[in-house]
């Protein structure tokens, strides 16, 4: 995750997690088994249109019926929401967070996102990760719907050295997957410094035992090697820029020479250096055969534009006083800042200089990419510095559509995009007969301005409501308990 490799922040506290009273009042949700949506304006992600004057009726947990107002019955135990000039749109995915704390289970439901995918983190937390997965089953904790991967596998020389399971070897590698099947894990993540052979290893071995395997592309793997060998996903937009130059091969084995080196620092420098160079050298032809190629095998992008955007910005000056950061851990926020300055600092005066423009043409790149037909989807590197759970996902949605997606596009890459990627579209993704009553009710339209997602009325997360007041209560839970040493 770019929390470690771009920060070298590799040891998340979590002795320290304390329980949040989610469900006393004022902020419990409603228990109420059957509630009804009138005279809603429904965002059809699917049909890739808006439905206006609609009713959406919800009973134990799932969407019982919907069509116009007036054509759909409302049932005499429905608590009855009146929806005029509102619009609903399904729950929110993030694809790429680490749930180091339990808070952060309140801020990604108090900003709509009902379903996550944890990338991983250390052995400790997995352990608490699970305990919260079964709480929220039972319905005795408030949170998203959570995929897992566990702990993310690593080379010799690893990014993340107390947060990875290390391996050397092929018979390593196959035996990490193996240990992680067996512990829970939803998938395989796969980090930066895995040796070749352990990464094929790996990706065949996850194909025996039924698991998809998804993560950084390694240094001594190429993008197009990657999606041929099967991996679900990409993150970070890792090797991708460098894949579409014509000098990929020499930049490929400086790459390649890093893997031997230890220290995060040498290996985030050449990955950077490489795509620096690789702008130069874009080639539209190579770029072309290499998103055809991920349409072909099925390999997704996470490009976590929210957490780039923190280290390729010009101005400095609003991250010390961004108002989210009340929401965070005291002893989070308190090194973010240190971190960023190091890293920043480590890259030298190139980088400085460059910056700005990298992160324009990674705009290019997933706008060029999508255009092909690549699946993009919204995942944020939660809680890599400045980058907040929950809040964050709503800034990448709005940098997809400042990179040339359409605000219903972006809206897709959050919500009908994951569900697929997942196997999920029978439960999650949209608002359709059948599904799992997980959805947000927006006081504009989101469609007309995407920063309207964060105009949330309310949330509803497996039939539960929770109303404007009680996402008030959820924020301000968050922040005291953020506030708490």
């Amino acid at each position: 995750m770019i929390q470690e490799a771009l920060y070298a922040s590799h040891l998340l506290l979590f002795l320290f997690i304390l329980p949040i009273a989610i469900f006393a009042q004022p902020n419990q949700p409603d228990d109420t088994n059957t509630l009804a949506f009138t005279h809603a304006t429904v965002i059809d992600v699917v049909g890739a249109k808006s439905l206006p004057n609609m009713t959406v009726v919800i009973r134990d947990g799932r969407i019982a019926d919907l069509g116009r107002d007036g054509k759909v019955p409302l049932p005499r135990d429905a608590r009855i929401i009146d929806s005029s000039g509102k619009f609903l749109i399904p729950g929110l995915w993030d694809m790429h967070v680490h749930t180091s704390y339990k808070s952060f289970l309140t801020l990604f439901v108090a900003n709509g996102i009902t379903g996550v995918r944890d990338m991983g983190g250390s052995p400790g937390e997995f352990e608490l990760l699970q305990q919260w997965r079964q709480q929220i089953r039972n319905r005795t904790l408030l949170g998203p719907h959570i995929v897992a991967a566990g702990i993310h596998v690593d080379g010799p020389i690893p990014l993340g050295r107390p947060n990875s399971l290390n391996v050397a070897t092929e018979n390593e590698a196959r035996e990490a997957v193996d240990f992680l099947k067996g512990r829970g894990a939803n998938f395989i993540k796969v980090y930066s410094m895995l040796p070749r052979e352990a990464y094929f290893a790996i990706a065949e071995e996850a194909r025996k035992q039924g698991l998809s395997f998804a993560g950084h592309v390694p240094a001594s793997i190429t993008a197009r090697e990657a999606a041929d060998a099967g991996q679900q996903s990409m993150e970070h937009l890792f090797g991708v820029l460098t894949a579409c130059s014509t000098d990929e091969s020499a930049l490929w084995k400086e790459a390649m020479s890093s893997v031997a080196k230890s220290g995060i620092s040498v290996f985030v420098q050449a990955e950077i250096g490489a795509e620096l160079k690789a702008m130069i050298t874009y080639d539209e032809k190579k770029a072309t055969a290499l998103f055809a190629r991920f349409v072909e095998n099925g390999t997704g992008q996470v490009p976590t534009l929210a957490a780039w955007r923190t280290i390729e910005t010009e101005d400095d000056s609003h991250f010390d006083s961004d108002i989210r950061l009340k929401y965070m851990p005291l002893e989070r926020k308190g090194s973010w800042k240190a971190q960023r300055t190091r890293f920043l600092q480590s890259l030298g005066a190139e980088y400085d200089a460059k910056k700005l423009r990298l992160f324009e043409n990674q705009l290019k790149l997933v706008n060029r990419m999508h255009r092909a037909g690549v699946l993009i989807m919204t995942g944020t590197d939660s809680a890599a510095p400045y980058v907040f759970p929950g809040f964050s996902l709503h800034d990448e949605l709005l940098l997809l559509v400042r990179a040339g997606l359409t605000p219903m596009e972006a809206l897709q890459a959050a919500t009908r995009n994951p569900a697929k990627f997942l196997g999920l579209l029978d439960s999650f993704g949209s608002i359709d007969r059948g599904k799992i009553a997980n959805l947000v009710l927006l006081e504009a339209n989101p469609l007309q301005d995407i920063s309207n997602t964060q105009k949330i009325a309310a949330v509803v997360i497996e039939g539960q409501l929770l109303t404007k007041e009680a996402l008030r209560s959820l924020l301000a839970d968050a922040s005291a308990m953020a506030a708490e040493k």
